[in-house]
């Protein structure tokens, strides 16, 4: 059975070890955050942002597998480099600009008196990545990579 596992991990591993990776991370985020706020939030194994950055760990896994199966001056290479450099990029500036205004408006809201709104829910303040958060991300998924 494990040999079984072992073959459809090294036949799929483009798919399978990014998933590992992010899937890692996550539950990593989930017991640090249940070890700081003793709560046990099962939402955050899907969420965004926090140390480390899942996405940039994911694409720099697939980014670096990608390089040593087909080499660097690989057409496969330069658009898995590019998709990560993307994906870094969005989750420090877009998501985490995103973030930033989420905070801001939960704040507006909640000013008594200020606004007439009637809101049911917060705004999801942690969107996107510090640049070290998502640094950190790289290097595991760089790490991987090599590995794998």
């Amino acid at each position: 059975m494990i040999q079984g596992i072992m073959e459809f991990i090294q036949e799929y591993k483009y798919i399978v070890i990014p998933f590992l990776v992010w899937f890692g991370i996550q539950l990593f985020k989930l017991i640090y955050d249940l070890i700081v706020t003793k709560k046990f939030n099962f939402k955050r194994i899907l969420q965004a942002g926090g140390m480390p950055s899942s996405h940039s760990a994911v694409v720099v896994s697939l980014a670096t597998m990608v390089a040593k199966s087909e080499g660097i001056n690989s057409p496969l290479f330069g658009v898995a480099l590019i998709f990560a450099f993307v994906v870094m990029y969005d989750a420090t500036g877009v998501r985490r600009a995103a973030g930033k205004q989420a905070k801001l408006l939960n704040k507006i809201i909640e000013t008594p008196g200020l606004t007439g709104l009637q809101v049911s829910e917060k705004l999801v303040e942690v969107l996107g990545h510090t640049p070290v958060q998502v640094f950190v991300g790289a290097f595991i998924g760089l790490v991987v990579g090599i590995i794998v």
